[in-house]
C-alpha cells in the first residue's frame, strides 16, 4: 500500500496576518449586528399620522397605555389632554415626533423619567413602555380662546348676571 502525499507549500506570515485581520472584521461586524438587533427602540411608528407634528407651545389630546417592564399597567387614559413640555422629558420627546391619527410604540429609560425616584405605582429606575394615539393637538392660544368662548355660552345658558337676556 503506498501513500501518495501532497506537498504543501508554506504559508507566508503576510497571508496569516491578513486571516487574522479578516477574522477579527467578521467578529466585529456580526457584534454590532446582533447589538442592533437587540436594541430597544425608543420609538416605533405602528401606523403613522398625518401633518405636523406638536411643539413645546402645544397641548395634545392623546389616548394611552402606561406599563411597567414586568407588563403591570400604571395609567391608561382614552382621551387625556397634556401639554408637551408637562410630561417627562422621554415622553416629552415622543410626542414632539407624533403626527395626528398615528399610534406608536414608546420606550422612556429612567434617565428620561423619573430617574431614581419612586412616582406612586412606578417604582425608581423603572423603564417605562407607553402605547399612544395621538388624538389631535392645539396650541395654547387656541385652547384657551376655546375655553373662554365655552365659559361664555354657558354664562348665557345660565341666564348669568350681565349676560344679554332674550327679548321676547
Amino acid at each position: 500500500m503506498s501513500v501518495t502525499t501532497v506537498p504543501l507549500r508554506p504559508v507566508s506570515k503576510g497571508g496569516l496576518w491578513l486571516m487574522w485581520i479578516g477574522l477579527i472584521a467578521l467578529l466585529v461586524a456580526g457584534t454590532g449586528f446582533a447589538w442592533c438587533q437587540t436594541v430597544v427602540r425608543e420609538f416605533e411608528v405602528v401606523k403613522a399620522g398625518e401633518g405636523k407634528s406638536p411643539t413645546d407651545g402645544d397641548i395634545v389630546l392623546i389616548k394611552y397605555t402606561g406599563r411597567l417592564g414586568n407588563g403591570t399597567i400604571f395609567d391608561q387614559q382614552e382621551q387625556a389632554p397634556m401639554p408637551v413640555t408637562g410630561v417627562v422629558p422621554g415622553f416629552s420627546e415622543a410626542l414632539k415626533k407624533m403626527q395626528k391619527g398615528g399610534k406608536y410604540k414608546i420606550v422612556i429609560p429612567p434617565e428620561k423619567g423619573y430617574g431614581a425616584e419612586a412616582k406612586g405605582p412606578i417604582p425608581g429606575n423603572s423603564t417605562l413602555y407607553f402605547d399612544v394615539e395621538l388624538i389631535d393637538f392645539k396650541s395654547e392660544a387656541e385652547v384657551r380662546a376655546m375655553q373662554q368662548m365655552m365659559q361664555q355660552q354657558q354664562m348665557q345658558q345660565q341666564g348669568a348676571p350681565g349676560a344679554p337676556t332674550p327679548q321676547p
